[in-house]
């Protein structure tokens, strides 16, 4: 189940915030944990034991930990804490990595390991971080342990949060666990996400993502080099109003409930260097990351050498989380060097050279990264760069270039316009003026986007959802 699909809309939320809203207090969390394992089981029917033995295991490990930490058993809660780190990270690698691993094996010895296609449970690498941060904080003594299972359970299958993030830590979100507010004023909030987050994802994903599959239908030979370009730039605006559609509503739902939750996205293609980007990009990922592997490790108060070291491995890391494939590893590694020659060599320069150069080569930065990004094997992610960059003697435009931007030119420019903070300035600046008037206007406006959105949905037959697969 997604939340961009007419099941969850129309049935599914309504239902579950009838019923939250109906319960006293104390009766919510129940409310929502169960209405999450309802909905991670709707699309994973055998998963959800791996979802309830991930609460179960976990609310113990954490309560043993912090058991043997009250009676100064040090070697006991550290033993514990590492046996949790190796059950957590065993199931997430099993699940995701186990064919890679098994694949390569046989690639490199030449031998015939079988192989069995296991499915992806969804979500596992966002609710696997968010336990490991609660365990972590608990083993640091950073947070209290959570005495009540339901509390527990609530917050690991959350269901707006809970297979595309953003990833909360429970140091976050601890007190909204049971002293959380709901009024009509967060509820009419996070209603606006929502519509927002949806339209971003059903009326320029899914269309520009269109383009992007049209682009590369033909093989890189086939390809004019502006074509293999708008098709990387079309991937460019999908994977962005995808994933950060989905993060607002995620912000959204969680609003509803009475939650806060972290802003993922804060437009990142406005960045002028790539270190700004991702400060702009997945910040709840990139925050983890930070919290729990690169400051653990020494951050950037070590010696140049270390630093390296630390982002080279915080990065690959960034990279294999994404998913089990080469491709991610070299775009993790990419980012890894561009980032290190931002602080290294070339940082000073660029903002000597003004922001519009800064933003230049920022889009040049990120378009390539996607490409990398989004090429399911090493060698296509070949042929796709010699296509770009005309090595393989393909003309610069052809007639089917034309027709792709005729076609698009005018989604293209609602794609640009609404990756910037300008669209959005300008409605709540109509919203926020005096006066009834204003407030119908606005009013109008989030209705008539959320019924396009329905509308598209009703007759939709492309209707993906890009991070379903990390």
């Amino acid at each position: 189940m997604i939340f961009s699909s007419l099941f969850f809309i129309c049935i599914f939320l309504p239902v579950t915030l009838i019923l939250y809203y109906v319960v006293p207090r104390k009766g919510k969390n129940l409310v929502l944990l169960i209405m999450s394992l309802i909905f991670y089981a709707w699309g994973e029917p055998v998963y959800v034991l791996l979802m309830i033995f991930s609460i179960i295991y976990n609310y113990y490990a954490a309560r043993s930990i912090a058991y043997y930490r009250q009676r100064g058993k040090m070697k006991m809660r550290t033993l514990v804490f590492i046996f949790c780190l190796v059950v957590n990270l065993g199931l997430l690698c099993f699940f995701k990595y186990y064919g890679f691993v098994i694949g390569n094996i046989n690639s490199l010895f030449h031998i015939a390991i079988p192989i069995r296609n296991l499915a992806l449970p969804i979500g596992i690498s966002f609710y696997t971080f968010q336990t490991l941060s609660y365990v972590i904080d608990v083993y640091k003594g950073n947070v209290k342990v959570q005495k009540n299972i339901i509390n527990f359970g609530a917050y690991i299958s959350m269901f707006p949060q809970l297979i595309a993030g953003p990833i909360v830590r429970y140091a976050d979100i601890e007190r909204q666990l049971t002293g959380r507010k709901i009024t009509f004023e967060k509820f009419a909030e996070g209603t606006a996400w929502f519509i927002i987050g949806l339209a971003k994802k059903v009326l320029l994903a899914n269309n520009i993502g269109m383009l992007y599959d049209a682009v590369f239908l033909a093989a890189a030979p086939d390809r004019a080099v502006l074509t293999t370009w708008l098709g990387v730039i079309a991937f460019t605006f999908q994977i962005y109003f995808d994933f950060s559609g989905y993060s607002d509503m995620a912000v959204g739902l969680g609003k509803m409930l009475g939650f806060e939750f972290v802003q993922n996205f804060d437009y990142p293609y406005i960045s002028k260097s790539a270190t700004e980007f991702w400060r702009r990009w997945h910040i709840s990922l990139g925050t983890w990351f930070r919290e729990y592997v690169y400051i653990p490790m020494g951050g950037n108060r070590v010696s140049a050498i270390k630093h390296i070291r630390n982002i080279l491995v915080v990065w690959i890391l960034t990279g294999f989380w994404h998913g089990a494939a080469w491709n991610f590893v070299f775009w993790g590694l990419y980012y890894a060097i561009i980032l290190l020659l931002e602080k290294y060599v070339y940082g000073k320069g660029l903002k000597k050279a003004g922001p519009v150069v800064g933003h230049i080569y920022t889009i040049i930065i990120f378009v390539l990264g996607w490409l990398i990004f989004s090429s399911p094997s090493v060698p296509e992610l070949g042929a796709n760069f010699a296509s770009m960059f005309g090595i393989l003697h393909t003309p610069f435009i052809d007639a089917t270039t034309l027709y792709f931007l005729r076609t698009n030119a005018v989604l293209l420019i609602v794609c640009i316009l609404c990756s910037t903070p300008l669209v959005m300035k300008l409605f709540t600046l109509i919203a926020s003026r005096k006066g009834s008037g204003f407030k119908i206007i606005a009013t109008i406006c989030y209705a008539a986007v959320f019924l396009a959105s329905i509308a598209y949905l009703v007759n939709a037959t492309y209707n993906p959802f890009l991070y379903f697969r990390f």
